[in-house]
């Protein structure tokens, strides 16, 4: 039986991909929908086709929006890769911010040292070539949030947008993403504000809610990975309580509420090879008019 799981969880279920399609009521009444693509955790490694495969082909849904929460790669070599993978998407409003993966490559340690408060960036992992990455995508069109903000028009309405850099490796300066934020909006109108994260520790949910989003996104967790079916993810690696590990639930600080939608991502590291209970998935995200 558990030689049965280790096959399943090794060579079946991390290679089953699946778009996931939810929906929120976040926009104001009389609100045309938004469809929001949400893609993260890639790791991608240049010999997973399959992968490569799977996310050109969500191109095809012709969403109104595509959200990165970042560690694209799973290899030094797969920035090309990474480059493949998203040309489809090109003339699509992109949004994105990095994770550590964008910047250092994976390293292979002990796994029990996920089982920690949260498990800590290798000190002797490989430098990426970030700032290649970062060409290609601003090439493709992709507007970067990371401590950054930006507002851009999407399907006829105009959404502001900010981010901070990854929270894991504590790369956010949410005083420079406010500030960004405030020199964007300055004399512009909008209908909706999107914050985004890579690693969604409660600080940062809280201090993106604080600046004004009207929605989150976020990676970073793989949904827990492993997990038990009846009972769901064992380890989050980072302090999100385990119910919001994956999917949408919500975010509230001081007194205001925020969509969450935390991606379970499409990867894992080339070292730790394995998914139980939690297939990698991206996410069609459709936002609705509340209620009125």
């Amino acid at each position: 039986m558990g030689a049965a799981t280790a096959v399943y969880g090794t060579m079946i279920e991390r290679r089953a991909f699946r778009l996931r399609r939810v929906e929120s009521r976040i926009l104001p009444p009389g609100s045309a929908p938004l469809r929001v693509l949400h893609l993260s955790d890639f790791h991608v490694a240049p010999w997973q086709r399959k992968k490569q495969d799977f996310v050109r082909g969500l191109a095809a849904l012709k969403p109104d929006l595509v959200v990165g929460t970042g560690d694209n790669l799973g290899h030094v070599d797969a920035i090309p890769t990474v480059a493949h993978m998203l040309e489809p998407f090109e003339g699509i409003p992109s949004v994105h911010v990095y994770g550590s993966n964008d910047y250092l490559g994976p390293v292979l340690k002990n796994p029990f040292t996920y089982f920690g408060r949260s498990a800590h960036v290798a000190k002797k992992a490989p430098h990426l070539d970030t700032k290649t990455l970062t060409g290609h995508f601003n090439r493709l069109g992709w507007t970067p949030l990371n401590n950054m903000a930006a507002v851009l028009e999407v399907a006829g309405r105009r959404i502001r947008f900010f981010g901070v850099n990854d929270p894991h490796i504590e790369a956010d300066d949410f005083a420079a993403a406010g500030k960004a934020l405030r020199e964007a909006s300055e004399g512009q109108d909008w209908d909706l504000t999107i914050g985004l994260a890579h690693a969604p520790y409660q600080r940062v949910l809280s201090g993106l809610v604080d600046l004004g989003a009207d929605a989150i996104f976020a990676g970073h967790t793989h949904g827990g990975q492993v997990c038990v079916p009846g009972y769901g993810a064992l380890v989050t690696n980072c302090d999100i309580p385990r119910e919001q590990v994956k999917g949408l639930s919500a975010w509230t600080s001081r007194g205001r509420t925020a969509a969450l939608h935390v991606s379970a991502g499409l990867g894992t590291s080339i070292y730790a090879p394995v998914r139980f209970a939690c297939p990698p998935e991206a996410t069609l995200l459709t936002f609705l008019p509340r209620v009125s």
